[in-house]
């Protein structure tokens, strides 16, 4: 059994995926609290410029730090929806899979959402379709029993699906607790994640964009991350 674990991700880049179809079962990990000037809650779309933020806002006063992703509000009073979906438009209304795309955008930006976590969860499911992606995706809040933090919090985590082999992001270097992992049998591959070039609407590659990036420019999107067809 090989297990992977994230947190939320708005628009996730490309490595995410990776991480994802690498494992058996993915961990949504949606019971951590909200991190400013995260990903959880924005990521990058290409521009002729460059690139710009979308950035999902969220209710975090009073809460910051006592609610956890799962039960975090988006703070509609800002019609982020229409921002986003206009500035999608702009940007990548000539790229050659604009309209099959921006039908499958529009059925969120079409939708009201309360809750961060329900947004990214629905979109990684429907990305993960369109990327041909079966791994198994979990919710952590949908487990009972499953404690700790940071590297504990992985440790248990991998315990509970009976994981041999867990999928870590780079990062992980500076906080898994190695020896506790090997104690309990269970390897550690970190990612190190080579990104792959494709076409974009505009010159000069840009890596890291948004996963709408990939799926606007190319149409056998799993071909360039995965090396094949889904």
């Amino acid at each position: 059994m090989i297990v992977s674990i994230h947190q939320p991700a708005y628009l996730p880049w490309l490595g995410y995926f990776d991480k994802i179809r690498r494992a058996d079962t993915f961990v949504f990990l949606d019971t951590v609290q909200f991190q400013k000037q995260s990903f959880q809650n924005r990521n990058k779309i290409r521009t002729a410029e460059g690139w710009t933020w979308l950035t999902v806002p969220v209710e975090t006063k009073g809460r910051l730090y006592d609610t956890p992703l799962h039960d975090l509000p988006i703070n509609n009073r800002v019609n982020w929806r229409r921002k986003h979906r206009a500035a999608i438009a702009q940007h990548y209304a000539k790229a050659p899979q604009f309209e099959a795309v921006m039908a499958l955008l529009d059925g969120f930006y079409d939708r009201d959402w309360d809750r961060l976590s329900a947004l990214c969860y629905e979109m990684l499911l429907a990305f993960n379709r369109r990327l041909g992606i079966e791994t198994t995706i979990v919710k952590a809040s949908s487990l009972s029993g499953v404690e700790g933090e940071k590297s504990a919090l992985i440790l248990d985590l991998c315990r509970h699906f009976g994981a041999g082999r867990y999928i870590a992001g780079t990062l992980g270097r500076n906080y898994l607790d190695e020896a506790a992992f090997e104690s309990a049998g269970i390897e550690i591959a970190y990612q190190d994640y080579d990104h792959p070039t494709y076409g974009q609407l505009y010159p000069g590659f840009e890596p890291a964009m948004a996963v709408v990036d990939l799926l606007m420019n190319e149409a056998n999107p799993s071909e360039i991350l995965f090396g094949e067809t889904a």
